[in-house]
């Protein structure tokens, strides 16, 4: 049996220079994702999503993003939850996502604000059901005694619902938009000399580096 320490994995499918990079990070971005979808990596939208506590740790957990607005990423959760609460303290954040059928990585760092109620509602009112459902019922990172509470709440909520095709967003559910202010990529590459292009934002224009690996 391998320890930990031997797990290896040699990188070579593909490289990255800024001569071959967009301008445009974001640009950049959304050619990347398109590419993890085309490789059929598994959930392509699945990102981390890292912020802070009020005691200055750093927090983290999967989220979907949802999508690349004005040039801004967009993901939605319980406004009430650890990371909701956390973001609303300090907007402060970072994003990573990992592909790794195509040896690939994308930091995103930035700051974060609540996006319009409306754009909320309309997104929300898109979800399946269950979905809508789902986000009614649970007090997303509060203490609970068991699963079924949460099955008693869901229930509770498609019998007060159970006329309404599209339920109402909860007042407590919405999206964020993360505004980017550094965004790198990394490619993999043989010996851990991996490729890694970053940009920089200042006074509204995007620089491009090298970092070394």
């Amino acid at each position: 049996m391998s320890t930990i320490a031997e797990i290896r994995k040699e990188y070579s499918k593909d490289s990255l220079d800024q001569s071959n990079v967009n301008k445009s990070p974001i640009i950049q971005f959304n050619k990347w994702f398109q590419e993890a979808i085309k490789s059929e990596a598994l959930e392509p939208n699945a990102m981390t999503l890292s912020t802070i506590t009020e005691g200055g740790k750093p927090s983290a957990r999967i989220v979907l993003i949802k999508g690349v607005e004005e040039n801004k990423f967009l993901f939605y959760t319980n406004y009430q939850s650890q990371k909701g609460k956390e973001l609303d303290a300090n907007p402060a954040c970072a994003l990573t996502f990992f592909w790794p059928e195509l040896e690939r990585q994308v930091r995103i760092e930035g700051v974060c604000a609540r996006v319009d109620e409306k754009v909320s509602e309309t997104y929300f009112q898109s979800r399946p059901r269950g979905s809508q459902i789902g986000a009614w019922a649970s007090p997303q990172s509060s203490l609970i005694k068991s699963r079924d509470l949460l099955d008693a709440r869901a229930k509770e909520i498609e019998a007060r619902f159970k006329d309404q095709p599209v339920l109402p967003k909860p007042h407590q559910w919405g999206g964020y938009a993360v505004e980017p202010l550094e965004i790198e990529f990394w490619q993999g590459r043989p010996s851990r000399l991996h490729d890694r292009v970053v940009y920089y934002k200042a006074d509204k224009q995007w620089t491009i580096h090298r970092l070394a690996p």
